[in-house]
């Protein structure tokens, strides 16, 4: 019963661009009927596909993309190859079944889309916009919406900051928004216990800053709430430490088209509802709140980064500046952030860096050009490119997919272990979709609005929306450099590594889209209150290795470019990781959960200058890092659980300690097995049997279609956010079984 709705939606997918399509039932006339005013048949049917959405998170929050997987192992089946091996059969074995159900999930076009949830306090964001611009999605979307909402309410009636998290104010009061923009009345359950939750917690006063912007823009929460945006920050000196520009450029281009609401107060149309939700979302009336006193109130549910006193100091000076800023110096800056907002659209063709800023930006432009507008109308088209359809409804991700990353790494772990020569077409298409997402030209006023170079870098997921990344451009460039086809040129590949050096810091390490360009200080300045690490972008110790394996990896290929740049940047970059190691051997992981993430590529980056140091005439480093792989490897040794794997609790991100989850976890247990395995090229005293367990624990979880179940969430963002990774669960088992049966073969 459920499958047959479950088939009633299907991606299409061109060049990684996925976009969720509903298809009617027999009958009726086409999806553009399926909005406004219903028949009842289509109300019954759409209550009926509710239904078989239902989705139960006391079993596991985390839902494993099976109406995208179900309909691919569907429609596509795989003869699983034999094994012809002699040593470890069983692994072997293992890893060609793992790939053969994983290839069944490749897209035509190279990529493996797939579901990137798990924060829920995106999908909000973009109903509101929905609402505010009066641009409703169809009642499909709309059910698939409100079913996804439901479905992750917690029992207390609240919603966390992600799918795993304990209630939020944030995430309760913008979900019960949402619900409410979508049709369900006051009086509903679901609703009554989420509204109970909200006012015995002190009621929408306590919303965080970013809560507080989107109630405002409604007219659910009055914008002399709010501490001010200050426009006039992007006409300041880019000399200044301060000056936006050295923001991260999340941060920067969250603030940005937040900049323009609140320099313009944009509000929408009162409506019945906004006149409901002042009465349901407080504990007093409306009209007796302080609303100057509201400006800092932040619920102790949420608060994760309290503001400082520098903060706290700075806002009191820029709210006395509303009372008397110059209106001819607003409009300037509110001019600029326009054209700004502009820049960015065309750059990433309306797709924008993230879900936050593009929901905001299609505000922007509806308030400055329309409705009917052509920029209005082209962010509206993009909103697809954010929607996930699984078992548990349709949820926006927290980008328009993983496409390029999670591609570029099932090519390593496909070609590690030597299953190229069983894949080859899965291979080739892989390699496809690699060539074709590496970004060719420059976007245009590079320095006017603030951008790194980018020719020769890859994105995160699609061409389309072209910010390139230094670990996503290192790990394109390593999945390039596995090709014996020659999809990427050498020069390209050149360009690849330029962009890689351009992006190291002057500590040695990298950082994500920018080189670091702020002080560390400008962190007191971080007013979101639920994230930390967001005003600057850091040195992290997974760019950093990325980085670091993909220039030694070029460097093997064609020793003869930029060849001192390149081993000067490695031996920087190798301190900088060095330095970054914690006392007990771990690094932290400030991507994914966490301390096997973090210490796997501590350790691949370790490893792999350990293989060149001799050459490279660097014996003291050379000890150093071996003395890195050995506390790495203990550190590793005595987190393995009696199961023989390991699993590790998204609080570890949070607390940033190690905190273990009692059944261990495929991928937490994958990411350790290659790096011990990293580290027997370079260490004697590792106890095999430690990684034979581990090993066993992989086959042993193996369902018979070659699928791993989806079990905890595994990425993070800002140290508080969790996001799932789907592809994860496929990808790291198959490459630490690979790497397992490659180690085998050379022992």
């Amino acid at each position: 019963m459920k499958e047959e709705y479950w088939q009633r939606w299907k991606p299409t997918i061109d060049k990684g661009r996925s976009v969720w399509q509903f298809s009617p039932p027999d009958g009726s006339s086409g999806v553009n009927d399926w909005s406004g005013d219903l028949t009842e048949y289509q109300k019954e049917y759409l209550r009926e596909m509710s239904e078989a959405f239902a989705y139960d998170k006391k079993k596991n929050p985390n839902s494993g993309d099976k109406v995208y997987r179900q309909s691919r192992t569907k429609s596509v089946t795989a003869t699983i190859p034999q094994s012809t091996g002699t040593l470890n059969k069983d692994a072997e074995q293992a890893g060609i079944k793992g790939i053969s159900y994983y290839s069944a999930l490749q897209a035509d076009d190279g990529c493996w889309p797939g579901d990137y949830g798990g924060p829920m306090f995106l999908m909000p964001g973009l109903i509101i916009a929905s609402y505010v611009t009066d641009s409703p999605f169809t009642a499909p979307q709309a059910e698939m919406m409100k079913r996804y909402m439901l479905n992750h309410q917690n029992d207390d009636g609240g919603w966390g900051l992600h799918l795993e998290g304990a209630s939020t104010m944030f995430g309760t009061i913008l979900q019960y928004v949402s619900l409410r923009i979508l049709g369900m009345s006051a009086h509903e359950s679901p609703i009554l216990k989420a509204r109970k939750w909200i006012k015995e917690h002190g009621g929408a006063v306590g919303i965080p800053s970013w809560g507080k912007f989107y109630l405002a823009i409604m007219g659910v929460y009055d914008w002399s709430g709010c501490n001010s945006l200050f426009p006039e920050m992007w006409l300041l000196p880019r000399s200044l430490p301060m000056h936006p520009s050295r923001y991260w450029c999340h941060s920067r281009m969250v603030y940005l088209p937040m900049a323009y609401c609140y320099g313009h107060k944009v509000q929408m149309t009162e409506k019945p509802l906004i006149h409901s939700l002042r009465e349901e979302l407080y504990v007093t009336s409306y009209d007796s709140i302080d609303w100057v006193e509201a400006r800092n109130s932040c619920s102790s549910s949420d608060l994760y980064h309290p503001q400082s006193g520098l903060l706290k100091l700075l806002n009191k000076c820029l709210n006395i500046y509303e009372g008397i800023h110059l209106k001819s110096i607003r409009r300037k800056a509110l001019a600029f952030v326009l054209e700004y907002i502009n820049a960015e659209d065309v750059q990433t063709n309306y797709i924008d860096i993230g879900p936050v800023n593009q929901v905001i930006n299609s505000i922007c432009v509806w308030h400055a050009y329309g409705k009917e507008s052509m920029e209005f109308k082209k962010h509206c088209d993009r909103w697809d490119d954010y929607l996930w359809v699984a078992e548990d409804g349709m949820k926006m991700q927290g980008y328009n997919g993983s496409q390029l990353w999670d591609t570029a790494f099932a090519l390593q772990a496909i070609c590690e272990g030597g299953f190229e020569k069983t894949f080859p077409l899965v291979v080739e298409r892989a390699q496809h979709y690699v060539d074709v997402s590496q970004i060719r030209s420059e976007v245009a006023d590079r320095e006017k609005f603030f951008r790194h170079i980018q020719i020769g870098g890859w994105p995160f997921s699609t061409l389309d929306h072209g910010w390139p990344i230094s670990d996503c451009t290192a790990e394109g460039l390593k999945a390039a450099l596995l090709s014996d086809r020659g999809e990427v040129s050498a020069e390209r590949m050149q360009q690849a590594v330029n962009v890689i050096l351009s992006y190291q810091n002057s500590n040695g390490g990298w950082a994500t889209y920018e080189n670091t360009r702020g002080p560390a200080w400008l962190e007191a300045l971080n007013p979101s209150e639920v994230f930390g690490g967001i005003m600057i972008d850091y040195s992290y110790p997974e760019c950093s290795s990325a980085c670091i394996q993909a220039l030694l990896k070029f460097h093997e290929k064609y020793p003869m470019h930029r060849t001192e740049e390149i081993k000067r940047s490695v031996i920087k970059g190798v301190e900088f990781i060095l330095s970054d190691q914690r006392a007990d051997g771990s690094w932290y992981g400030s991507w994914a959960v966490c301390f096997t993430y973090g210490t796997w590529f501590g350790v691949e980056a370790l490893s792999g200058f350990a293989k060149v140091s001799d050459k490279w005439q660097m014996a003291d480093l050379k000890s150093k890092a071996i003395n890195g792989l050995s506390k790495a490897t203990d550190f590793l040794v005595d987190k393995q659980n009696d199961d023989g794997g390991w699993g590790e609790s998204f609080e570890s991100c949070v607390k940033k300690e190690y905190i273990p989850v009692p059944v261990s976890q495929v991928v937490n247990t994958s990411w350790a097995l290659l790096s011990l395995m990293a580290a027997t090229e370079n260490l004697a005293k590792i106890d095999h049997s430690i990684i034979d367990r581990g090993v066993n624990l992989l086959i042993d979880r193996q369902q018979d279609t070659g699928d791993w179940l989806q079990e905890n969430i595994s990425g993070v963002f800002n140290h508080n956010c969790m996001i799932t990774y789907t592809a994860y669960r496929n990808v790291f088992p198959i490459w630490a079984l690979g790497r397992y049966v490659k180690n085998k073969g050379n022992s």
